[in-house]
């Protein structure tokens, strides 16, 4: 019994719980944004079904396919496939059901745009990322960020079935805060990069020079993120609650690039992480706030 909870709790970890969620969070919140009211719960149920699942499924094969640096990277090397408690056979299995199971339910239940979307961004994150791009150059993570970069697009196509300038102002704010969130734990984990000749920025350009790029993109995250308030599809508790978390974001990336203190840049993606869920909360209340009192 003991042995059978503890091979499941393993499954459970190559599902990266704790990104999933993200996904999942963003997506939701993408799928109120798109609506006045509630959305259909059909759409809204199904639909975070099946991004939960490519999402998983995605992370899955990301597992698989990275295996071999997993086993030598601190950070990695106590995953299921590196300690031998999964085999190759039994993950494919299991991305496989996620996958294909994400895809029945987002086409029978939802809508074949979210359908086709949400397998072009496993597809972007478990292949085109994992085998070619993390390997291939030090902007790796800037290409690669539109895979992470769909959820609230897939959740707003879920419930509407199109995509229209307000879901690609969702996408951009994810694409543009994925590098300064990403680079924080690169230069943290360094060293477990270079064992693997992974060309992260900070081994092929230098900690400082990486610094400098996290502190760029935050100042762009800056102005990225207040164009849902002046679009006019976010009010006055947006851009208070986002103009306070920008604050702390530009705090971090200042103080990165002024101290050599090795706890800021795991404390910098802490709080990028925090910031993210924080500024998709900060959206959800403020579209409903408007709906209440609009002007």
């Amino acid at each position: 019994m003991a042995v059978g909870v503890h091979k499941a709790s393993r499954f459970l970890d190559l599902c990266k719980p704790r990104v999933v969620a993200l996904i999942v969070f963003t997506a939701v919140v993408g799928m109120f944004l798109a609506v006045q009211g509630m959305p259909s719960w059909v759409a809204l149920l199904a639909g975070t079904t099946g991004i939960g699942l490519a999402a998983a499924s995605a992370a899955s094969i990301n597992h698989l396919l990275d295996q071999k640096v997993d086993a030598v990277m601190t950070r990695t090397r106590d995953r299921p496939l590196p300690r031998g408690e999964l085999a190759e056979s039994e993950v494919i299995l299991f991305s496989a059901l996620l996958g294909v199971s994400a895809m029945v339910i987002l086409m029978l239940f939802v809508n074949t745009l979210t359908a086709v979307l949400t397998f072009l961004s496993l597809i972007g994150y478990a292949i085109i990322y994992t085998v070619w791009l993390k390997r291939a150059t030090p902007q790796n993570i800037v290409i690669g960020g539109a895979a992470g970069a769909a959820p609230p697009v897939l959740g707003w196509t879920a419930v509407t079935g199109n995509i229209d300038a307000d879901a690609l102002l969702l996408f951009l704010i994810i694409f543009v805060w994925t590098p300064p969130h990403f680079w924080a734990l690169a230069i943290h984990r360094r060293d477990d990069y270079k064992a693997v000749d992974i060309p992260m920025l900070p081994v092929t350009h230098g900690l400082q020079f990486t610094r400098w790029q996290i502190l760029f993109y935050t100042i762009l995250l800056v102005i990225v993120t207040t164009l849902p308030y002046l679009t006019g599809m976010s009010g006055l508790l947006y851009i208070a609650g986002v103009s306070v978390l920008n604050t702390g974001f530009l705090w971090y990336a200042w103080k990165m690039l002024r101290s050599d203190d090795k706890k800021l840049p795991m404390q910098a993606f802490s709080y990028s992480v925090w910031y993210l869920m924080a500024l998709f909360a900060f959206l959800l209340a403020d579209h409903y706030l408007m709906m209440i009192a609009p002007g």
